[in-house]
């Protein structure tokens, strides 16, 4: 068999499921590999004794005839905003740092219910507010390819464990792009759902108007599996992969995404066009509306809305958060309320204008994930100066666009820079269309195989075996 770490969810489960190996032996390799991986600063707590309780549990299931569900005895890890009853739920925070929730988010219940083995929570960004795995609290998550690099954020650790095959597939969330640059810069990947396709019910709200969980996983068919199960099996995406693309239409678009960006992305994204018209797909040139304000207008949205949810915390305790936090909160709450009514009206007719317009024409939408490749950590340092703003800005100016419009969006790696670290794509889709991605991204992960590139460290490096 192959390594362990280097199997999906998918693999793993019929591992399981077919006696190859048992739920402890794969849990057990987790925990040690997330025990040797403490140099990322990925995890805030292992549930060492939990999980290989719950994994031997699977094991005396699977002896008696039974399997709990397509996840039976795979290990999991979930960003720490993800609530579960009677335990601590730090959402990245001082303020929230011994909060124990008295309810389960239906989410994790759905995948305990499947046979999901969570191992850990996991590091993030403060109440989910950075796009680079920078943390006042926690310190810094770094990059399974290169410590020096950034994961990206907020779901940094659950990028981070899947992207160094701790465990093969996380939740995170994503309101600006929180699934899809971590997935991206850990080259994995990673979902971004239809606005309200998941339930937010149980999770540490930041928007109630952009946020949503998503995956991120190993490859884009663990997707499909966790997909069906997030959503209760009320769609079947695994039964929708193929390899071929023949009768979908791809569109990239003319402007904006496609404008100012570095010559490596640039090549990696005339290289993904030339792989799905080998696929068999149609590869058109597209034009879109005007974005350009877009990443604006979310954060119109966003601010105001997580202002008030933390407006008792910022007068009784502003101490207690992260500098930068705090400033983007209190800015918050400066934005008069007419711009946050005009921001969300717009929304609508924006996103019609994308539905029957460029959508209308394409299956899918291909842009980069980002215009320039993985930032290392000191360019976006939090005492840095404008430069340092601007690239901030500019890690999610290509995804904040697309959470603005609430469409769902898939990123997995493309290639990967003169550095070693991975570069990634986005595909977009009409609303509710997450089928789609989801075919599309198989098919190119199965073509690519990008996702099988072997990490920089290996476990014998990091042991001295």
């Amino acid at each position: 068999m192959s390594d362990l770490a280097d199997l999906d969810i998918i693999a793993l489960a019929d591992a399981i499921a077919d006696g190859a190996v048992t739920a402890e032996a794969v849990v057990g390799n987790a925990l040690d590999r997330a025990q040797l991986r403490t140099d990322l600063n990925a995890i805030v707590a292992l549930d060492v004794d939990g999980a290989l309780e719950t994994a031997r549990a699977c094991d005396k299931d699977r002896a008696a005839g039974r399997l709990r569900g397509p996840l039976h005895g795979v290990p999991l890890a979930h960003k720490d905003m993800f609530y579960r009853a009677g335990r601590i739920t730090g959402c990245g925070s001082k303020i929230r740092a011994e909060y124990v929730a008295d309810e389960t988010c239906p989410l994790l219940e759905r995948l305990d219910r499947a046979g999901g083995v969570e191992i850990a929570r996991l590091h993030m960004a403060e109440f989910a507010m950075g796009p680079t795995g920078h943390n006042a609290h926690l310190g810094r998550c770094r990059n399974p390819w290169n410590g020096d690099a950034i994961t990206g954020g907020s779901s940094s650790g659950s990028g981070a464990v899947v992207g160094a095959r701790i465990v093969p597939a996380a939740l995170g969330s994503d309101t600006g792009g929180s699934v899809r640059l971590p997935a991206a810069f850990c080259g994995i990947a990673g979902l971004k759902p239809t606005q309200y396709r998941l339930s937010q019910k149980g999770m540490m709200p930041l928007s109630e108007s952009l946020d949503t969980a998503g995956p991120l996983a190993r490859s884009t068919r663990s997707i499909a599996r966790l997909m069906t199960i997030l959503l209760d099996g009320t769609e079947d995406f695994e039964a929708q992969l193929t390899p071929d693309l023949t009768g979908v239409t791809i569109g990239v678009p003319t402007s904006y995404y496609t404008q100012d960006l570095d010559a490596e992305v640039a090549a990696a994204l005339m290289e993904s066009r030339r792989v799905f018209a080998g696929l068999g797909a149609t590869v058109i040139d597209i034009d879109l509306p005007d974005h350009g304000g877009h990443a604006a207008m979310a954060a119109l949205v966003w601010a105001p809305e997580a202002a008030a949810l933390h407006l008792d915390w910022l007068r009784d305790r502003p101490q207690d958060y992260g500098e930068q936090v705090r400033n983007r909160l209190l800015h918050g709450l400066s934005m008069p309320a007419t711009h946050y009514v005009q921001a969300r009206q717009m929304r609508a007719h924006d996103l019609q204008a994308m539905v029957e317009g460029p959508l209308a024409r394409c299956n899918t939408l291909l842009t980069p994930i980002c215009r320039f490749p993985v930032p290392m950590a000191r360019d976006v340092e939090a005492n840095g100066g404008p430069e340092m703003d601007r690239m901030i800005g500019g890690i999610s100016a290509l995804t904040r666009t697309i959470s603005y419009l609430g469409l769902p969006a898939l990123t997995t790696p493309m290639g990967f820079d003169a550095r070693g670290l991975p570069l990634g794509l986005q595909l977009i889709a009409r609303p509710r269309d997450e089928a789609s991605l989801i075919r599309v991204g198989h098919a190119f992960e199965t073509a690519t195989g990008w996702l099988s590139r072997p990490l920089p460290i290996s476990t014998h490096e990091l042991t001295g075996a």
